[in-house]
């Protein structure tokens, strides 16, 4: 089923696909007719006729000796060129299909499993064609040829190449098939288990160091690598039968064909010349089934990788928009009315009953300790995930009527755990709004308590902040995400732990900055840390999912 879907996926590509098959049919059939009229020209001249006679079985050598390296180039550039055309179209595709389910609808998904997922099993898509559906196809077509080929020439032989070419590929197929089965049920999870490890290792290198523990984590590497070692060697295995099937049945094919061949030349059935081409016809034919093993290997390496990429991308979204979005007011009053929402149908609530209203304008701080369920309260007013029960409202309309984007356009959040990408500093703070200019990002990261450090720096915007912003510390990487929200102009501001990481001049400079700042803001501050609550319009106090 998942093999289906993915052929689906490339329909638009199918003439660039029927295009590489039949150049590929083109170059083995050309091959196979090269070596036919070699041996029927060496048998013919072996009888040292007139040179005359020998033209036209010269000029099909040539013809075919020269076409098969031009098609074989040819079919190579396209099969390629539409291979790689697939692979953009399908990560584009489920790029798209992964971005809804962040990040409220992945679970408890590892960052690994994903990378493993869209970039390995992605790849995969790309044997596809190549190896499990161009080859079959080539193989039928050219083997139909060889067989027409050989009937002409001697019927019964015909039929002896015909049982030989089915049984050679047909039953190489079937057992290394039956044998790739069982392989690619557990390499492709073994494959992510592997990345997800030591994505983890070098995520987590400096605690792991710090602990002792490097040892013992390069040992659960090592025990998964040697498990995917054991899996490719057993597919290495399986791959060599198979081409040792092709290769028996092409030896008792060839001597099958001569068995019958030879007795039709005694008996003047048919020339000489005949047996040499039918001999070397029947031998080259099993060009076209030759990858029939490694296609059956293929197709169930693509079936696992297909169905882990559909199990992922067809989890349903936590958030949908409306099939025809109301346009976003001008007010920006958002309401939570009795909210409660839970992550699993028989967990406990996380919000249960929460009622709250942010204005542009108005200063409110969430407190409470960790776990209460400030994140969540962040995450459904921008509409990251739904409620279970009561209301999330903007300007008296049902936020699930709006659009994702234009909600989140309105109300922006920095979140605790704010992404940096991997580029400059201009960039990162320049996502929240492309066309700001340099003037405008640093009134940011001044409004942020970061534009000091920044100028200081020798390359000023332009430097990079590395891999998730690895290279700059958790308190200039938080400042870098509030200097975000603030270049966004968004009315309403939801400011998850904006004082985390921070020192305690540093964070009252900030809180200090924000509740001065422009009156039409609205903010809404979540945090633990009780620093300068007096400040803010209204305090609320969240415990187990209330408000209390």
């Amino acid at each position: 089923m998942s093999v289906r879907r993915i052929l689906v996926e490339a329909r638009p590509l199918r003439r660039r696909f029927a295009l590489s098959f039949l150049l590929g049919a083109c170059a083995i059939g050309a091959g196979i007719g090269l070596m036919s009229t070699s041996g029927y020209l060496i048998s013919k001249s072996a009888l040292k006729p007139p040179i005359l006679s020998l033209g036209v079985a010269i000029g099909l050598v040539q013809f075919f000796g020269v076409s098969r390296a031009a098609f074989r180039y040819a079919e190579r550039l396209v099969s390629h060129d539409a291979a790689f055309r697939f692979l953009r179209s399908l990560r584009v595709s489920f790029y798209e299909r992964l971005e809804p389910l962040v990040p409220g609808g992945l679970g408890t998904a590892r960052s690994g499993d994903l990378l493993s997922r869209f970039v390995a099993d992605v790849e995969a898509m790309q044997f596809l064609f190549l190896r499990a559906v161009g080859p079959p196809l080539v193989a039928l077509v050219v083997c139909a040829g060889a067989v027409l080929a050989a009937a002409i020439v001697l019927p019964v032989a015909a039929i002896v190449l015909l049982a030989g070419l089915a049984a050679g590929g047909l039953v190489a197929a079937a057992v290394t098939g039956k044998a790739a089965r069982e392989s690619g049920r557990h390499e492709a999870p073994a494959r992510a288990e592997l990345a997800s490890e030591t994505v983890e290792a070098l995520v987590a290198a400096p605690e792991l160091v710090a602990f002792g523990r490097v040892d013992w984590e390069l040992e659960r590497i090592d025990a998964v690598d040697r498990e995917l070692g054991r899996i490719g060697r057993r597919h290495g295995r399986v791959a060599g039968l198979g081409e040792a099937l092709v290769v028996l049945a092409s030896g008792l094919t060839l001597v099958a064909v001569l068995a019958v061949a030879a007795p039709a030349v005694r008996a003047g059935t048919i020339g000489g010349v005949w047996l040499g081409m039918l001999a070397l016809l029947a031998l080259s034919s099993f060009e076209a089934v030759r990858a029939l093993p490694i296609a059956s290997q293929q197709s169930s390496a693509v079936a696992s990788a297909a169905g882990r990429l559909f199990e992922l991308a067809d989890r349903p979204p936590p958030v949908r928009d409306p099939a025809h979005p109301s346009p976003i007011g001008e007010l920006g009053v958002l309401r939570l009315e009795d909210a409660r929402l839970r992550y699993d149908e028989r967990g406990p609530w996380v919000l249960d009953g929460v009622s709250l209203e942010l204005r542009p304008g108005r200063r409110i701080a969430l407190v409470g300790p960790s776990g209460a369920g400030k994140t969540t309260i962040a995450n459904v007013l921008v509409r990251f995930q739904e409620l279970d029960g009561g209301r999330a409202t903007l300007d008296g309309r049902d936020l699930g009527e709006y659009a994702q984007d234009d909600v989140r356009r309105l109300v922006v959040l920095s979140a605790q755990d704010a992404h940096l990408f991997s580029t400059t500093i201009r960039e990162n703070v320049r996502f929240a709004r492309p066309g700001a200019s340099d003037e405008e990002i640093a009134a940011a990261l001044r409004r942020a308590g970061v534009w000091g450090w920044v100028s200081s720096l020798p390359d000023g915007l332009d430097t990079y902040v590395g891999e998730t912003g690895d290279q700059v510390s958790g308190g200039q990487r938080r400042r870098i995400s509030l200097a975000r929200a603030f270049l966004s102009g968004a009315p309403l501001l939801v400011l998850d732990e904006p004082t985390a990481y921070l020192d305690r001049n540093t964070a009252e400079a900030i809180l200090d900055d924000l509740l001065t700042g422009a009156d039409d803001t609205g903010l809404l501050v979540i945090t633990h840390d009780e620093l300068m609550l007096d400040r803010f319009d209204e305090v609320l106090r969240l415990e187990n999912g209330r408000i209390v």
